[in-house]
């Protein structure tokens, strides 16, 4: 990453915090402009990160260029990361909450009548299963790296 690309980065960090909360001090205090404050200065500062992520992972070749020196590609290399690690990460936490609620329900379906074993079981399975089809998917795409 260039040292314009750092300071700019390091700039934008700053101001995705300075500039909700000063808006929150400028007007009136109540809970409302509080919690807005807050989700937009946590918007400005992860979407900051992202950007700043894909710039690191993008290094200082075109992508094109690096295509045919076959080398790194660069910016396609680490979009590609970056996706394979946002299909793992959100349907793990996709799985989870649903492994969370079937299985919730399955344990009080069990307790008053045990022949639904069976069924809940089933439930959770699928349940468990978007997390490999997030695993599965975020291999597919490194293999293509």
């Amino acid at each position: 990453m260039s040292t314009a690309a750092a300071i700019t980065l390091a700039i934008t960090l700053v101001l995705s915090i300075l500039v909700p909360f000063g808006a929150f001090l400028a007007g009136e205090r109540n809970k409302g402009r509080y919690k807005a404050a807050l989700g937009f200065n946590a918007l400005l500062f992860f979407g900051t990160l992202v950007v700043g992520a894909v710039l690191m992972f993008g290094g200082g070749e075109s992508v094109q260029a690096a295509a045919e020196a076959s080398t790194d590609a660069g910016l396609a290399t680490g979009m590609g990361y970056i996706a394979a690690a946002l299909v793992t990460g959100l349907s793990c936490i996709g799985g989870g909450i649903a492994v969370a609620s079937a299985a919730s329900a399955a344990l009080g379906a069990i307790s008053e009548d045990q022949s639904v074993l069976g069924k809940s079981l089933i439930f959770v399975g699928l349940a468990e299963g978007v997390a490999l089809y997030g695993l599965i998917i975020s291999f597919m795409i490194l293999g293509k790296l």
